[in-house]
């Protein structure tokens, strides 16, 4: 009979307040965030010291922990006033910093020391001897390039101690760890300072020129068939325990710019996954519930990225797309009174009478009806909710919670 010893960190991302604590609330141990400096995110809702330290309050109460991202590729002048920015987080409370750039780790130990630093993946670890290196500098925890396989993961948990983390669902990019220079040559944004336009995201074509001015398309112009330098996204939703016998100690999930459905539905969905493997892994049967749930919030295909083998054709972006379910989140939950039967709803997307909807809770409940009736904050009928933000009560038969949420098929 085995036994788990160690149950892996859900990690999730939380590019805002309110995502932090819907992450926590649907399941995750740990979060990642960004500050207003020294970060990859700069269009992410970046935190504030005075939100982080919110957000660590919130963490501890829940016994969860808050990381913070500071991975930028530092050129000249950009570690000035870092020491002052890593003693401000020590001093807060958060518990570890994520980065790359040597000159920020060496800023960070020396000049705010009882910060625990986590290697970013953007500094491609990619063997065990890596590993010892940065521990031997005093890291705690290395988060391992994308491009490592499961046997390497293997390999490396043989051959060290030190900590490791690694992603396991979301968006993969097509450059070596991220580490891309194609969106400051086509938009003069760099990608390794928090500016990445997503140029490989962009779609092409592929053109044959035979004489100055004259060109020909070799794909036949058809916007079904342009392509792009772009994979599609990680799921590694069916292979938990080989990741939990790997040894493998957090298992990240990318998406700080993504929404709070797609945060609240993929950290849940892989905290029942976990709990269940490592409650019984001799009698864990995948439930198909799970990878289901997930549908309803991926952008792209789905794939498990260098785990198995090196991606091939059908793990890149071009040609005719694979038909997604869209859903679309519509509401949050405030409040319900289950002597009325009336939930109180935050809107975030228009809905009304006669919609088929869904809500769903952290405790992975999954409720559908029919909206028979809707009233605005006042108490007055209404038939649609089409205003961001607006305040509707609606009658729901079956109780929910606050901070369940509310979608319902495009």
């Amino acid at each position: 009979m085995r036994t788990i010893t160690k149950k892996p960190e859900v990690l999730a991302p939380a590019g805002t307040l309110e995502k932090l604590k819907v992450a926590i609330h649907y399941g995750a141990d740990a979060v990642y965030i960004g500050g207003n400096a020294y970060g990859l995110r700069s269009r992410a809702g970046n935190f504030t010291f005075d939100e982080m330290r919110e957000g660590v309050r919130f963490a501890n109460e829940r016994g969860a922990k808050v990381y913070v991202a500071a991975n930028m590729v530092a050129h000249e002048g950009d570690t000035k006033g870092a020491g002052d920015y890593f003693r401000t987080l020590r001093d807060i409370g958060i518990h570890a910093v994520i980065v790359s750039d040597p000159a920020l780790i060496e800023i960070c130990a020396t000049e705010a020391p009882g910060l625990p630093i986590h290697l970013s993946t953007q500094a491609s670890a990619t063997n065990y001897e890596t590993l010892n290196f940065w521990k031997e500098e005093g890291l705690e925890r290395v988060v391992l390039a994308r491009e490592v396989s499961m046997e390497e993961i293997r390999e490396m948990k043989r051959n060290t101690d030190i900590e490791i983390e690694t992603f396991i669902h979301g968006a993969m990019c097509i450059s070596y760890s991220g580490r891309c220079v194609l969106s400051n040559h086509m938009s003069h944004r760099d990608a390794n300072r928090g500016g990445c336009s997503q140029s490989c995201r962009w779609k092409y074509d592929l053109f044959e020129m035979d004489l100055p001015g004259n060109r020909k398309s070799l794909l036949g112009g058809d916007p079904e068939e342009d392509f792009s330098m772009s994979a599609v996204d990680m799921s590694m939703i069916r292979h938990i325990p080989d990741l939990v016998e790997a040894g493998v100690d957090s298992l990240k999930i990318e998406g700080r710019m993504k929404s709070i459905h797609y945060v609240s539905t993929v950290a849940s969905v892989y905290r029942q996954a976990i709990d269940a493997y490592c409650a019984d892994p001799d009698n864990y049967e995948f439930n198909q519930a799970w990878e289901d749930e997930l549908w309803k919030v991926a952008q792209r295909e789905l794939a498990t990225g260098f785990y198995y083998g090196i991606p091939d054709e059908n793990q890149q972006l071009f040609g005719k797309k694979r038909k997604i379910p869209a859903y679309t989140f519509i509401g949050q939950v405030l409040d319900y009174d289950p002597e009325t039967e009336i939930a109180t709803i935050e809107q975030r997307n228009n809905f009304g009478v006669g919609d088929e909807i869904e809500f769903y809770g952290p405790d992975y409940t999954h409720l559908n009806q029919t909206i028979e009736e809707m009233w605005d904050e006042e108490g007055n009928p209404i038939d649609r909710a089409p205003h961001p933000l607006m305040i509707v009560k609606m009658r729901v038969k079956h109780p929910v919670k606050r901070m369940d949420m509310m979608r319902k098929r495009k």
